[in-house]
């Protein structure tokens, strides 16, 4: 069969619904086009496209054998710390130990990745706040944190160090708030010492979540071995927990709402927003997207000053910083 006769077998639908509204690129569609002539040859394929993508791009590919989701990586996103092969091996983890969706094929010189679609709901922040629905989540991130480990590393503090110098490299002025906020990470990571990492998923957007009668996770291109505390913290933080609920969390997750996991909770909910900050700071150099990364930058940053100025703030830092009795 020609290309050209093969494309026209291909019914393309711009399927794009929530998330990061980007514009129609017909590049994006030739690229999507030729990937599923060689994924699936010789195969009818609606493909649509799926909102949210800003690292990548993802298409709702039907076809016969199944549905699937195809995630093509974008453009010097290595500069963020992602590696599709650690992607993949996080993801096939997650989809192991029952929290993500059966990663079906990896194709690491384009670096396109291959899941079964879920056929779920997207999970409100309202409800993530319910008994039922918390415990679930808990339980599916413990089951991630407690498996063996998996390729990559991630540590916020060295993060947004890294995010900072690529931002200059690339022209970047690098914001004032920064050093302040580089001084209280600095005392957040002396505070809490070392920490055994686990695996962990590092971006727990709302989005990130589906629930197919099973609680299932996906976008691991953040993932690598780091600090539950981050994973605890950033999932709070995108929620917009307060103290309550995150005791609530922790309980779910431990058994117990101990205060200095409590405390490192809220301290990391901090490096959460540093991480978020400094990650628009980067990408306002390298992105090509019609996307306000600065104002992104700026929302994260006056959350962070906002956090640290709290009583309830410093008073997790002092008690971290205590000498344990």
């Amino acid at each position: 069969m020609s290309p050209a006769a093969r494309r026209a077998r291909i019914q393309l639908h711009d399927g794009r619904s929530r998330g990061h509204s980007s514009r129609y690129d017909p590049r994006l569609v030739e690229g999507a086009r030729a990937a599923v002539d060689r994924l699936w040859p010789d195969r009818p394929a609606r493909i649509s496209e799926l909102g949210g993508g800003i690292t990548n791009k993802n298409f709702k590919v039907e076809v016969e054998g199944g549905v699937f989701v195809l995630r093509m990586g974008g453009a010097m996103t290595e500069l963020l710390g992602i590696d599709r092969a650690a992607e993949y091996a996080a993801g096939s983890r997650a989809y192991e130990v029952g929290v993500g969706p059966e990663v079906v094929e990896f194709v690491r010189s384009e670096g396109w990745l291959v899941a079964r679609f879920i056929d779920g709901r997207p999970i409100s922040p309202e409800e993530m706040r319910t008994p039922g629905t918390l415990a679930r989540i808990a339980a599916a991130l413990r089951r991630f944190h407690d498996s063996p480990a998996i390729p990559g590393r991630f540590d916020a503090h060295a993060v947004v160090e890294d995010y900072r110098d690529k931002a200059a490299e690339h022209g970047v002025a690098i914001p004032s708030e920064f050093e302040e906020a580089h001084e209280v990470s600095e005392r957040i990571r002396r505070a809490r010492g070392p920490q055994m990492p686990v695996p962990c998923h590092n971006d727990l957007l709302n989005a990130n979540f589906i629930d197919d009668g099973e609680i299932r996770i996906v976008d691991w291109e953040y993932s690598g071995m780091g600090d539950r505390f981050f994973d605890l913290a950033n999932f709070s933080v995108n929620h917009e927990f307060d103290v309550d609920d995150d005791r609530r969390l922790l309980a779910a997750y431990f058994g117990e709402a101990r205060e200095p996991d409590l405390a490192a909770l809220r301290l990391m909910r901090f490096m959460s927003d540093f991480r978020e900050a400094m990650w628009g700071v980067l990408q306002s150099g390298i992105s090509e997207l019609d996307f306000a990364f600065l104002e992104y930058a700026a929302k994260h940053f006056a959350r962070l000053e906002a956090t640290a100025s709290t009583p309830e703030f410093i008073g997790y830092l002092n008690f971290s910083e205590s000498p344990s009795p």
